[in-house]
């Protein structure tokens, strides 16, 4: 039996040169690097990602019911909203989320972003990055509140990117995630690569709110990420999902790695597909 797959975080190579889209530049090294890091069998396999056919061929081969493509916005890098909308609209397996940089835009225009998102181009959620601001703040920073505030308005899940590739690790601590989880315990609130390395804390916090979740993706597979299954066969696997992090891990790789963590049964269909089919109310 087929096992359906969501992939939480998946962007093709050809969007930005921070994806590895330019060979022989250093874009393309550090993403060559970071495939290294995070074991990819084949380094350079996002090459494979270069056209939109060659993107979708490998989300067939890999098996995958929805890949989720996330923007960003950013002081230092942008993928805007029309460029995710225009992606995800060449095939019914691509979903798309919203990205807002609130402390940029100003309130207006960061909540007129996020309407059009949601209510014109359908997006799933919304992502913000508070740690890649200029200035870098935390996650419970009183500017972030009409973000979180429309986020339950609209019935969509905040997404917020953690983990060692932010500038300074003060802010990929997820004290102040536990914080806004406490806040808003209505709001669902998804955390991309799962605050690694701040794994023991983070599991933590989702033990006390179960309105966290969390994505691990490609660092699932570093060292003292194990505590991310230990929990999921407790009593986090429904706050557990599955990610590849792809152009920066294979696709295909990554599901079998990820199959072979030591998830129990009962778990595994919930990490792979329920528990995003039901945040993101999507069905095969």
């Amino acid at each position: 039996m087929k096992q359906n797959i969501i992939d939480l975080r998946n962007r093709p190579a050809f969007l930005h040169d921070f994806f590895g889209a330019t060979p022989n530049t250093p874009a393309y090294d550090t993403a060559k690097w970071l495939n290294q890091r995070v074991g990819s069998l084949e380094p350079e396999h996002f090459r494979r990602s270069y056209t939109l056919e060659g993107y979708l061929q490998e989300i067939d081969a890999a098996g995958i019911d929805f890949a989720v493509v996330v923007g960003r916005e950013t002081p230092d890098l942008t993928i805007d909203d029309q460029q995710i909308a225009d992606l995800v609209k060449h095939s019914p397996k691509l979903v798309g989320l919203g990205s807002v940089d609130i402390e940029t835009r100003g309130v207006e225009s960061a909540l007129a972003a996020i309407e059009k998102a949601v209510n014109h181009y359908g997006f799933k959620a919304i992502n913000i990055e508070p740690g890649f601001g200029k200035p870098a703040r935390q996650v419970d920073d009183p500017i972030f509140e009409p973000v979180y505030e429309a986020c339950q308005q609209y019935g969509v899940p905040v997404c917020v990117m953690s983990g060692p590739t932010t500038p300074d690790l003060d802010y990929a601590h997820p004290n102040a995630i536990a914080r806004v989880a406490r806040k808003y315990p209505n709001l669902n609130i998804i955390c991309f690569h799962g605050y690694y390395p701040f794994v023991n804390e983070i599991v933590g916090a989702a033990l006390r709110y179960p309105n966290l979740y969390l994505v691990p993706d490609m660092y699932i597979f570093q060292p003292g990420a194990e505590l991310y299954v230990q929990a999921a066969n407790q009593f986090l696997g429904d706050q557990l999902l599955f990610g590849t992090s792809y152009p920066f891990r294979p696709m295909q790789q990554t599901i079998n790695d990820f199959a072979a963590l030591g998830f129990k049964e009962t778990v595994l269909d919930k990490v792979f597909y329920q528990n995003a089919a039901r945040l993101l109310n999507l069905s095969v």
